[in-house]
């Protein structure tokens, strides 16, 4: 029965594993930095807009 230290994974035998594992991981960080910067933007314009909306709402004074 193994333990806790030897429940691992095994090592690689093909060189092209490696080269799939470095692809998965590239891809990963450009998945992040994509999210990362939609959700930037989404809070940015959603911000932008729910302030300029109140200040509109707030600065507007009827002239007679």
């Amino acid at each position: 029965m193994a333990n806790h230290s030897q429940l691992n994974f095994q090592d690689n035998s093909l060189p092209i594993i490696e080269e799939l594992i470095g692809f998965h991981d590239q891809a990963l960080m450009v998945a992040l930095a994509i999210c990362s910067l939609v959700l930037y933007l989404l809070t940015h314009i959603l911000t932008e807009k729910l302030s300029s909306s109140t200040a509109d709402a707030q600065g507007v004074v009827p002239m007679m």
